[in-house]
């Protein structure tokens, strides 16, 4: 009985062990932004759909306004194989979505979840808040 357990948890651990090294992630990297919306560098945030790209995070961050008192941040890096040094996201020429040149992904802003390609994982996103002018961006 005690053998059994000794083989069934040397199994599991083999396996646990075996999923991390073959997930992929996108590097923790600490956010702590302060956007001010009466800053001309920020004045596409002014309106309902408006974004940003500012730096920070993995491979730069998209700010975008999602309605008037909310706004979403994402990691600009794809997480569609995100070892991938091309794997960046960029805001699309009809300002809809975020898409990835390299996998052809593309990520919807409302919430960052993809909407085509390859990518079965959102985009990572950062914590927001608004008190009317400010816009922090943290993880």
């Amino acid at each position: 009985m005690k053998l059994k357990f000794i083989s069934l948890l040397t199994v599991s651990l083999i396996t646990s062990s075996s999923c991390r090294k073959n997930s992929s992630f996108i590097p923790d990297i600490p956010v702590q932004l302060v956007l001010n919306t009466l800053n001309p560098e920020y004045q596409n945030l002014n309106g309902i759909g408006g974004w940003s790209y500012v730096e920070g995070g993995s491979r730069g961050i998209i700010v975008f306004r999602s309605d008037f008192n909310e706004f979403k941040a994402y990691d600009r890096h794809c997480s569609y194989e995100p070892e991938n040094s091309c794997g960046q996201v960029s805001v699309s020429d009809n300002n809809l979505f975020a898409k990835d040149s390299c996998c052809n992904s593309q990520f919807q802003l409302i919430d960052g979840l993809p909407l085509d390609g390859p990518a079965t994982r959102g985009l990572q996103q950062y914590n927001t808040s608004f008190d009317g002018n400010i816009i922090q961006v943290w993880n």
